[in-house]
């Protein structure tokens, strides 16, 4: 039986997850014959969002996993022949896609390194048809998971490491495929948890969730609250129940009498709605050893005002805020073509050209500065280099981390970074050095394009 819904995507069919400008671009690469020359491409944001002092790479996995199944199946290649739009290009560009396959080489960031402006978190150094076509997904997959991670890591470093944070935004999130990536990312970035049942078991973690107004509401038709509770409570002992459908002081008092009757034992409430730190002070002097959560389009600035009125909160349910909201604006620009560097030169989008490496530099376990220079240069004194060599010639050489692995160094790149970049008002993020060859080959590069038989 053929997929109810047709717009599911499988891995055979990722090649053609691209814009059609990539093919087109392909079609004249093919016919002016430049689709094998060596092309580099870097992957970057030109500034950071507002408000934002650091990212958190991630998305790694997703691009290997892409790579690895880059493929365009026959019947979809003979649907774009009879639709007109390519009724010039050469021959040989059937022949490309026809056996198309990433031969290329991978220089990426380890997920959950912090990164910064302008420097590289992969670098795509392939044919340049190939390069050209990978564009559009490695941005989808890496903008959006190092968004999500981010957020996550800024809300773990105001929450502290003790509080439970669960991820429950697949409601929200911009597509099903969206809400599993949003689970992996929230997870590498500090997390504990996801709701996504599907993106839980896949990820090897068990789902984490609580009850909806909804089954309060189902008993109270024709029972009460309480028994909406003990219900809950008979299947799942351990579970927090879900107090402000009606009167969230009103029910916790009615909880605390029957803990005192010895008739219950209530884990852990949570609380959706209302004055949130004020609700959790109330409800502790009723319930003094439940653990209290507490959700409803909670961000990290939400979770750092409620922390700064001492509210005696365990744990924070994250969903509308951590799956949306401001994009990280990621680009992917050629740098290099046949060992020649290439730039943009255009107003506000000028970018470094050259394949380039970041050198880091830690003093006392903290970062002490960036150098962002050729990758041909040789680290200084104390210098780290940063980008890793993860595919050559198309086959992976690093397979990726776990997640355990990521979250921790997730947390120890934030732990890292000075306060100033980690604050969440005013965030200073930290500069990056442009080595002097950089320089240099900008200034000679932008020289050398700009000049009247360039352009």
């Amino acid at each position: 039986m053929a997929d109810f819904d047709p717009l599911l995507i499988h891995r055979d069919e990722y090649g053609l997850l691209t814009d059609l400008y990539q093919l087109t671009m392909t079609a004249c690469y093919v016919g002016e014959g430049l689709d094998q020359r060596r092309a580099s491409f870097e992957l970057f944001v030109r500034r950071l969002p507002e408000g934002f002092g650091y990212l958190i790479a991630t998305g790694l996995a997703q691009a290997l996993e892409y790579l690895q199944h880059f493929h365009f199946p026959g019947h979809y290649l003979d649907a774009l022949r009879q639709s007109g739009q390519f009724d010039q290009a050469p021959d040989r560009f059937w022949e490309r896609l026809a056996n198309a396959r990433f031969t290329g080489d991978l220089w990426a960031l380890p997920e959950g390194t912090a990164v910064f402006a302008n420097e590289p978190l992969l670098r795509i150094e392939a044919p340049l048809w190939q390069a050209q076509i990978v564009e559009t997904y490695l941005l989808n997959v890496l903008n959006y998971q190092t968004l999500i991670a981010t957020r996550s890591a800024r809300m773990r470093a105001v929450a502290g490491p003790e509080a439970k944070l669960l991820e429950f935004g697949t409601r929200r999130a911009f597509s099903p495929q969206g809400a599993m990536w949003a689970a992996r990312a929230a997870i590498a970035g500090g997390l504990d948890a996801t709701s996504n049942v599907l993106a839980a078991l896949k990820l090897g973690r068990q789902p984490s969730g609580t009850m909806a107004h909804a089954l309060v509401m189902a008993f109270t038709a024709e029972d009460s609250e309480d028994e909406a509770f003990a219900a809950f409570q008979r299947y799942f002992p351990n579970a927090a129940l879900l107090i402000d459908t009606y009167d969230t002081v009103a029910a916790a008092k009615r909880l605390a009498e029957k803990v005192q009757r010895g008739q219950t034992q209530v884990a852990a409430v949570r609380i959706d709605s209302g004055n949130l730190g004020e609700l959790a002070k109330q409800v502790k002097a009723l319930l003094p050893e439940t653990k209290i959560l507490v959700s409803g389009d909670l961000d990290e600035q939400a979770i750092a005002q409620l922390r700064q009125t001492n509210a005696p909160i365990s744990g924070y349910g994250i969903g509308t805020k951590l799956v949306t909201g401001s994009p990280v604006n990621g680009v992917y620009k050629l740098v290099e073509i046949d060992g020649t560097p290439v730039m943009k030169a255009s107003s506000s989008k000028v970018t470094y050209p050259g394949r380039k490496q970041i050198f880091r530099r830690f003093e006392n376990g903290r970062l002490a500065g960036d150098r962002l220079a050729l990758a041909d240069e040789a680290p200084m004194e104390n210098e780290a280099p940063q980008l890793q060599l993860i595919v050559q010639n198309g086959e992976i050489l690093i397979p990726p981390d776990s997640l355990e692995t990521i979250a921790q160094r997730t947390a120890a790149s934030v732990a890292s970074l000075p306060e100033s970049a980690r604050k969440l008002d005013n965030p200073e993020a930290p500069p990056v050095d442009i080595s002097p060859l950089l320089q240099q080959t900008t200034e000679a590069t932008r020289r050398r394009l700009t000049t009247p038989a360039a352009v």
